[in-house]
């Protein structure tokens, strides 16, 4: 067998380490879960998510009583740091989708009741910034986000203060909401859910040489075949044509009225020529990073997990 650093299990032999743990989610809840076209099942939580979520539990408890521990050993008053956890993948993997889930699971555990969520994007640079810099061609590139902020930002999370903001994103007006926040207090657990959490690189030259990632306590890579991946983008976009590009404010209100042959059209040439090449330049090289890889199959289903080797 060639070496990896990986240990693989199929989704049956994941399933077996839930340990008779009962499922604490309803269908009706899961259902507000799902993003647009997602297929996750109650089995698929039973399977591949609630193992996870046991195993993480054990994590943060670990890390709670490390955490306890070097206080003590420096006579520190030192305040609670939430375990963070990263959450990397393509954009239309299903990053979000597997971020909520595993938020509510998470949650629903003893010992850390608090499980906060936030997502890069609002960490882009607002629009006109980015149209400044001509970069709007490259949002969602590493250059597209403000890392100073984001680093700032986990830091503060990660050195437990309270009170921590994050800015906002608009889907619908695709930018940054002014003067709107999400405040993170000091929670047990914070997932941050990212196309490029766990991407390094050549900072700027007055800009820290750290990462995102150094923050983490554990990560995780969405995957799935690439052809499979702009199947679900292409589908994905049909969907929110009908369904949000025509509401009030869309800023992509300009393809609401495209027909279907015109919006698959747009959408694979989207893909091909912006989604694509962040995937291989920048996404797909952190795989190997994450300390659990989820792969999907065409249908989204979770068919394989990959655990770091300790």
């Amino acid at each position: 067998m060639p070496l990896s650093p990986f240990r693989k299990f199929s989704v049956q032999q994941w399933g077996k380490l839930k340990d008779n743990t009962p499922v604490p989610l309803t269908e009706a809840e899961l259902r507000k879960l799902r993003g647009i076209n997602e297929r996750a099942s109650i089995a698929e939580v039973e399977d591949v998510y609630l193992p996870l979520s046991r195993l993480l539990s054990y994590y943060v408890e670990s890390v709670q009583t490390l955490n306890r521990q070097t206080a003590r050993f420096l006579h520190d008053d030192t305040p609670k740091v939430p375990f963070i956890i990263g959450v990397a993948g393509s954009v239309a993997v299903g990053k979000s989708t597997s971020s909520r889930i595993l938020q509510t699971l998470l949650a629903r555990w003893s010992g850390h009741p608090r499980v906060d969520l936030i997502t890069t994007d609002g960490f882009l640079h607002p629009t006109a910034e980015l149209e400044r810099r001509e970069l709007m061609h490259r949002k969602g590139f590493p250059e597209s986000y403000d890392r100073r902020a984001l680093l700032t930002f986990i830091s503060d999370i990660k050195s437990g203060r309270r009170s921590v903001r994050a800015p906002i994103y608009s889907h619908l007006a695709y930018n940054i909401v002014p003067g709107e926040y999400s405040v993170v207090d000091q929670p047990d657990v914070l997932i941050v859910e990212g196309l490029n959490v766990l991407q390094t690189g050549a900072a700027a030259s007055d800009e820290p040489q750290i990462f995102v990632s150094d923050f983490f306590d554990f990560s995780i890579y969405v995957d799935a075949e690439e052809s499979v991946i702009e199947k679900w983008y292409v589908d994905r976009f049909l969907e929110l044509r009908t369904r949000v590009f025509n509401q009030p404010g869309a800023y992509f209100s300009h393809f609401a009225n495209l027909s279907e042959q015109e919006a698959i059209d747009t959408a694979s040439k989207i893909w091909k020529s912006i989604n694509r090449v962040n995937l291989y330049e920048n996404i797909l090289p952190t795989k190997q990073r994450a300390d659990l890889i989820l792969h999907k199959d065409a249908t989204h289903a979770i068919d394989g997990v990959q655990l770091r080797k300790l």
